[in-house]
C-alpha cells in the first residue's frame, strides 16, 4: 500500500512539476561582451528575476552590446536589454543602424551612465583628441553603442573617422590586447566603472594608462543629435595608478523591451530590480544607481512601460 502510494504521490509530483515548467517564462536579457558592465550586471539581474519571481527564467546573453540587442528586440529573439539611450533613440525612429526598421521600445528601467573612455598608453604621443590624427584607433564592436559615441565624439573632435585615422571595430577585451600587442595606439570604450578590460589595461606592468580628455564636446553631440550627452568625470583612482580625474562625456543606460510585455511583467520585474538592489550591487557597484530618483524620463529618450510607471507612480516618483 505504502508503496502505491509513493509511486502516485511521485507521479502526481512529477505532473505538478510538468505544470509549471509548461507556465514557466523564458527570458532572454541582451547584455554586451565578456570585458564590460552589461554582461556582469546582465547576469546579476537575470540570477534576481529567476529567483524572485515564481515560474521565470531569466539568462544573460553575450552580445555585440547596444545594437545587437534592440535588433534582437526587434526581431522578438529577447524580452529585455541593457542598451545606451542614443542607441535606442536610433532604433525607435529607424535612424542610422536602424535604417532597415524601426523598433518598437519601451523603458523598464533608467540604470547608470554609461561614461566614454578615450584610452591610450604613455609613448604613442597621444595627449588630445587631435592627436588621434594618423593614429591606429579602435572605435567598437560593430554592434555596439561604443560604435555610435565614438564616432560622435571623433566628429566633434573635428576629426573624419575614415580619413584621420586607421580604424579597427574592436570589443573592449579585444582592443585592451591589442594595445598591449602594440597592433592600436588607443581605442574608444563607453562603460560603467570600472570596467574589467581596463582595469587590466591599467594594472599591467611595464604600461601606464592615459585617458583624453573631451568632455568639453558634450554641447556640441548634443547640438546636432538632441539632448543625450552630459559632461562629466572618471574620477582619479578609478583605475589602478590614474591618479588625475579625466573630463568625458557620459550618456545613461536604460533596459528596455519591446511592445510585448505585459503590464503585470513589467511593474513585476521593475518592482524585484529596485528592490533588490542590494543584490546586484554586490555584483557591480554601477547597480548603487538602480535607484527610484532617476526614474526621470529626461534620462531616457524612450518612453516608459505603462507597467513601470504604475509602480514608480505608488512610490510618488517618475514619469
Amino acid at each position: 500500500m505504502k508503496k502505491t502510494t509513493a509511486i502516485l504521490a511521485m507521479t502526481l509530483g512529477l505532473a505538478f512539476a510538468g505544470a509549471a515548467h509548461a507556465q514557466q517564462k523564458t527570458m532572454s536579457i541582451g547584455t554586451g561582451g565578456t570585458g564590460g558592465v552589461y554582461y556582469p550586471l546582465g547576469g546579476a539581474v537575470a540570477n534576481v528575476l529567476s529567483k524572485n519571481l515564481p515560474n521565470v527564467q531569466a539568462t544573460a546573453e553575450v552580445t555585440g552590446g547596444s545594437v545587437d540587442n534592440l535588433k534582437l528586440i526587434g526581431a522578438g529573439k529577447s524580452e529585455m536589454a541593457f542598451t545606451m539611450a542614443d542607441a535606442a533613440l536610433d532604433a525607435l525612429k529607424g535612424e542610422d543602424k536602424f535604417k532597415s526598421g524601426k523598433v518598437p521600445l519601451q523603458a523598464l528601467l533608467v540604470v547608470y551612465p554609461n561614461r566614454m573612455h578615450v584610452v591610450t598608453v604613455e609613448g604613442t604621443g597621444i595627449n588630445t583628441m587631435a592627436d588621434l590624427k594618423g593614429k591606429r584607433v579602435s572605435t567598437g564592436s560593430p554592434g555596439s553603442a561604443t560604435e555610435v559615441m565614438a564616432f560622435r565624439v571623433i566628429e566633434a573632435a573635428g576629426l573624419d573617422k575614415d580619413k584621420d585615422m586607421k580604424r579597427e571595430r574592436l570589443g573592449v577585451a579585444e582592443s585592451v590586447n591589442a594595445v598591449k600587442d602594440r597592433k592600436i595606439d588607443a581605442f574608444f570604450w563607453v562603460g560603467g566603472i570600472p570596467t574589467a578590460a581596463v582595469t587590466d589595461l591599467a594594472a599591467t606592468p611595464g604600461l601606464k594608462i592615459k585617458l583624453i580628455d573631451h568632455g568639453d564636446l558634450a554641447e556640441k553631440m548634443n547640438a546636432k543629435y538632441g539632448k543625450l550627452y552630459s559632461s562629466s568625470k572618471i574620477k582619479a583612482g578609478s583605475y589602478p595608478g590614474y591618479d588625475k580625474d579625466n573630463s568625458i562625456t557620459e550618456v545613461w543606460n536604460l533596459i528596455v523591451t519591446g511592445d510585448k510585455m505585459s503590464n503585470e511583467d513589467a511593474y513585476t520585474i521593475v518592482k524585484t530590480l529596485v528592490e533588490k538592489k542590494a543584490d546586484i550591487v554586490a555584483v557591480h557597484k554601477e547597480a548603487e544607481s538602480f535607484t527610484l530618483d532617476n526614474q526621470v524620463q529626461e534620462r531616457s529618450p524612450i518612453p516608459f512601460h505603462p507597467g513601470a510607471l504604475k509602480y514608480f507612480k505608488e512610490k510618488g516618483v517618475g514619469g
